[in-house]
């Protein structure tokens, strides 16, 4: 076991327990900044490293390009240093994703988290690299640093290895990392195995301690939403050699399964929405729907056997 981090681990371009940032809305399903503003500075408050903006759990997918970059830039006008951020841009259209691109990279953040083109299927490695390729050219930073997203449940395209090889290779100054949401550890042990240069994130803190004792960066995790002390704990532990790391891990983990057992994001908003007396926090944008009242008062049952703080989601 390492009982503290090590050099590499220092020298990532990222490491720690990165929370997605789920996105509450106006009742016209625009985009709520005021409350986003509030829970990313929870997150930071609760112990959290960095923030991921526009990923998954941010409904990424479902916003345009002009209200995720109109988003970005007050949440930096807010005082949130774009060090603390890593923004998504990997969309369908390379001119997308080259806007939302150089747009992070000019406000300051120079990490991005990008998916591949995602609507063709069985798309090669060499066509994939390209997309990649021309986003990394047309931006020309030297500043920017990418983050692959595998998350091929979703996407239905795979960041193979050999994808990564080939980006790295091109770009070995550039390409800083890959945030892994197969779900599937030996997934996960490969990239850590095959390039351990790189920040490789678990997508779920379930992996989080077996990915640190691995040489892993941390985990990017959705559900630091609600529980990003749990993680952080997990986190900390590791970090200074404790042994309750396992205890911890199993903590974070029993959390996890208990909101996986319902749709991520209405789960999250749903538990957000209850414990701050918020209401607001329980719209998503369509196609996505709200967590039914029964399915909630499931998930809060189950909740109820584990650690869960549901308190420690006030915003004081």
């Amino acid at each position: 076991m390492k009982a503290s981090p090590s050099h590499h681990m220092e020298s990532l371009a990222a490491h720690g327990v990165w929370s997605p940032v789920l996105v509450p809305l106006q009742p016209d399903l625009g985009i709520d900044s005021e409350r986003f503003i509030a829970q990313a500075q929870w997150l930071l408050a609760q112990g959290c490293h960095g923030l991921a903006l526009f990923g998954t759990t941010s409904e990424a997918n479902s916003f345009s390009v002009a209200e995720r970059k109109a988003l970005l830039e007050e949440v930096v006008e807010a005082g949130i240093s774009p060090e603390r951020l890593m923004v998504g841009t990997g969309c369908c259209a390379l001119t997308d994703s080259v806007e939302l691109t150089r747009h992070a990279v000019d406000t300051g953040c120079r990490r991005v988290l990008m998916l591949p083109p995602f609507y063709y299927k069985g798309m090669s490695d060499e066509g994939l690299f390209q997309s990649f390729a021309e986003v990394v050219e047309r931006v020309g930073n030297p500043d920017l640093r990418v983050f692959l997203y595998h998350f091929p449940r979703l996407s239905g395209v795979p960041v193979t290895e050999g994808l990564i090889a080939l980006l790295v290779d091109a770009f070995p100054e550039v390409v800083a990392g890959v945030k892994d949401s197969s779900g599937e550890w030996s997934n996960t042990r490969m990239m850590l195995d095959r390039f351990p240069r790189l920040a490789i994130f678990p997508g779920s803190e379930t992996f989080l301690l077996d990915g640190l004792r691995a040489g892993g960066a941390g985990c990017i995790t959705a559900t630091s939403n609600v529980n990003a002390s749990g993680a952080r704990a997990v986190f900390d532990a590791w970090s200074a050699g404790h042994e309750d790391a396992d205890t911890r891990q199993t903590a974070a983990t029993t959390i996890r399964r208990a909101i996986d057992r319902h749709p991520g994001i209405p789960a999250q908003k749903f538990l957000i929405a209850r414990y701050r007396n918020d209401p607001a926090w329980r719209t998503v944008r369509p196609p996505m729907t709200a967590l039914a009242d029964e399915a909630g008062h499931d998930l809060l049952d189950a909740l109820s056997a584990t650690e869960f703080d549901g308190a420690r989601l006030a915003i004081h």
